[in-house]
């Protein structure tokens, strides 16, 4: 058994989808000396990252298509591929991390792939843009920036499954707001272990064709946002 594999068995995982999350988390510890997918150092951390992606596997639907938008190493994308059987994209601007994540879905024989781009640019794809049933992201900036990043991508129906930390009433009412601009609906907010929480944004209408606005603008200027 490997350190990751040992790590993960606190988290009550059947065996077999320990041994598929510890594989895909032996690949991003040993690839992460070389390029930086994660701030996780050591198989602890990688087990508690890979952990972090649990509480949205009753979100996910089946036969589900979902993007990772600034996926990095892979988180949460590839997990939930492993553990719901979904196809997904994972999507990030750095080509060293597309080469790895590419390289993992290979080696891990799963269903999607890797694509280098900003968020901006292939939401205005029409082969992307308003095409998948769930949307993830992490570390790309406050919530409201989260949701102009990610809801191009939904369709309708569909939901934007936004992992955060702790919040104010300020950026709740903001990413409320912001959903509402871009064709969602925030419906709920899930605990997901101390100050985490999960917002499930639903897609009610399209979202308007000037969104996501220009490289870097959601984050600079987020919508809503005083």
């Amino acid at each position: 058994m490997t350190d990751v594999a040992a790590s993960l068995e606190r988290y009550g995982l059947a065996p077999e989808a320990r041994e598929r999350l510890a594989r895909y988390g032996d690949l991003l510890l040993q690839a992460n000396r070389q390029v930086n997918l994660t701030a996780a150092k050591d198989a602890a951390g990688i087990a508690q990252q890979l952990a972090d992606a649990l509480p949205l596997v009753p979100l996910i639907r089946k036969n589900a298509e979902l993007i990772d938008v600034g996926a990095g190493g892979g988180l949460p994308g590839i997990p939930l591929a492993i553990l719901c059987g979904i196809r997904v994209t994972l999507l990030d601007s750095t080509a060293k991390k597309v080469a790895f994540l590419s390289a993992a879905l290979r080696a891990l024989e799963l269903d999607g792939q890797a694509i280098a781009a900003r968020a901006e640019h292939l939401a205005r794809d029409p082969q992307f843009r308003e095409r998948f049933t769930h949307a993830t992201a992490r570390a790309l900036g406050t919530a409201p920036s989260v949701a102009e990043l990610t809801l191009p991508f939904v369709a309708i129906g569909g939901t934007a499954l936004l992992q955060r930390g702790k919040m104010d009433e300020i950026e709740r009412n903001a990413v409320r707001d912001a959903a509402l601009v871009l064709g969602g609906e925030v419906t709920e907010e899930l605990p997901a272990g101390g100050d985490r929480r999960i917002l499930i944004v639903t897609k009610r209408a399209p979202t308007p064709g000037r969104f996501p606005r220009g490289v870097g603008v959601a984050q600079r200027r987020p919508l809503c946002s005083p």
